[in-house]
């Protein structure tokens, strides 16, 4: 019986994984469009941060050295806290992307926001390694952010292509009939896609935070 479980599913997830490939290359142009929007936002975030006035990247290091010092002091992480925030912004994230993609004419909306997230991560990084120096930047910010962020991201640009694949799809059939399925078609992707990144956001809380508070010393 396990043996059998096992196979099946062994099978789910070979299915899964080809229906993932397949979505993939299907849409590449428009993951290619996304994936690039969210680069260049990372780009300019690192530059931001690099041009930014000495004044003001003072109070920046100052707060990281601040948490990180608490950290080392037996600070406690509200983890209830924390998951709350972290869903209520990817609910907000979600929403908001589904809605601007529904709408059609928001799908510049919806760039804005794959590059905005991609200078927000950018941004973070360079003040962390700014701060911290580069081994002990990258070390600490794979530790807080890679594991939530290997989901998050790919899910963020999912949702988008989304959001795009819709609006092609109603520029090219008009009929009601069509615009109804496809923004249904559309609403259960988003939920899936939602649903990974409250995903992301226990991985976040649950186990990033422990790691971070496990490894603080060594930072």
């Amino acid at each position: 019986m396990n043996a059998k479980r096992e196979k099946r599913t062994t099978k789910k997830g070979k299915l899964l994984i080809s229906l993932i490939q397949q979505h993939v290359i299907n849409h590449k142009r428009e993951y290619c469009i996304v994936a690039l929007l969210f680069l260049i936002g990372i780009v300019v975030g690192v530059i931001f941060v690099n041009n930014m006035e000495q004044t003001e990247m003072n109070k920046i290091q100052e707060y990281l050295n601040n948490f990180v010092t608490a950290l080392k002091t037996d600070y406690q992480i509200d983890q209830g806290v924390l998951l709350k925030n972290s869903i209520a912004q990817y609910v907000i994230l979600a929403v908001l992307i589904w809605f601007m993609g529904s709408t059609v004419i928001g799908i510049p909306i919806v760039y804005v926001i794959v590059a905005m997230r991609g200078f927000s991560l950018g941004y973070t990084i360079s003040c962390v390694i700014a701060t911290l120096g580069m081994e002990k930047g990258i070390l600490f910010c794979s530790i807080t952010m890679l594991l939530q962020n290997i989901i998050a991201i790919p899910a963020i640009l999912a949702l988008a292509v989304s959001g795009i694949k819709l609006y092609q799809s109603i520029v090219k059939d008009k009929r009601r009939e069509n615009i109804k399925l496809e923004i249904c078609r559309h609403t259960i992707f988003s939920i899936f896609m939602l649903l990974l990144l409250l995903f992301s956001s226990v991985i976040e809380v649950y186990l990033s935070s422990n790691l971070l508070m496990w490894s603080i010393n060594i930072i």
